[in-house]
């Protein structure tokens, strides 16, 4: 299936519905498989590094920031923060009376990150995370998952047709193939990282 472009995937939807009444809404299933994505895979293609100094108890996340990976202090002593709740961050803070120092734990709250104890002084911080995968907008727009698995694409975009199918039974047929290549997709970041039967962990550069 060679789907290169946005463009290309309309048009590969386009022709597989045939349905010239619903042509308009394409855009949309598209958008709707992209949210989909962001729910439902974690590959290391979508890991990305940012950079920032940490010296107030809260944080702004990055713009495209979807879930943690690791949180690390690279100035001074190199220390990985440790992810707790949002209640157990409270519960520190109150048990070491919101004493400042170098921070050991972070969680998310409110769209920013909270570390405990509060910086007592500016730390630089690198944030591992996963990084929202880039909507297909202009024409000739691609990205790694329309390039090396339009699949995805394709039926992730045709589920989203359904309800203007009625009782088509090919909608079960396409829920299927989605469900397939998303799992394929988590596989295959799985087996990238790993490496005989131990589970050993490959080292690769950042």
């Amino acid at each position: 299936m060679g789907l290169q472009t946005y463009n290309e995937l309309k048009q590969k939807i386009e022709d597989t519905l045939n349905r010239s009444d619903i042509d308009s809404h394409i855009p949309d299933f598209i958008r709707m498989a992209e949210k989909a994505f962001n729910r439902d895979i974690r590959h290391w293609r979508m890991e990305k590094r940012a950079n920032a100094t940490l010296n107030t108890q809260y944080s702004s996340l990055p713009d495209d920031f979807l879930e943690p990976i690791r949180l690390q202090i690279t100035s001074g002593n190199t220390s990985t923060l440790e992810m707790v709740g949002t209640f157990e961050i409270s519960k520190l803070r109150m048990g070491a009376n919101d004493t400042s120092g170098t921070p050991t734990n972070f969680t998310l709250i409110d769209g920013s990150i909270e570390v405990f104890p509060t910086p007592d002084t500016s730390y630089d911080l690198q944030i591992l995370y996963y990084q929202t995968i880039a909507n297909l907008v202009n024409s000739t727009d691609t990205n790694w998952i329309l390039t090396n698995h339009p699949d995805a694409y394709l039926y992730g975009s045709l589920i989203h047709s359904a309800p203007f199918l009625m009782e088509d039974e090919r909608t079960a047929v396409w829920a299927a193939l989605y469900k397939a290549a998303v799992a394929a997709i988590n596989t295959e970041s799985v087996r990238s990282k790993t490496s005989g039967s131990g589970g050993r962990i490959k080292i690769r550069s950042y």
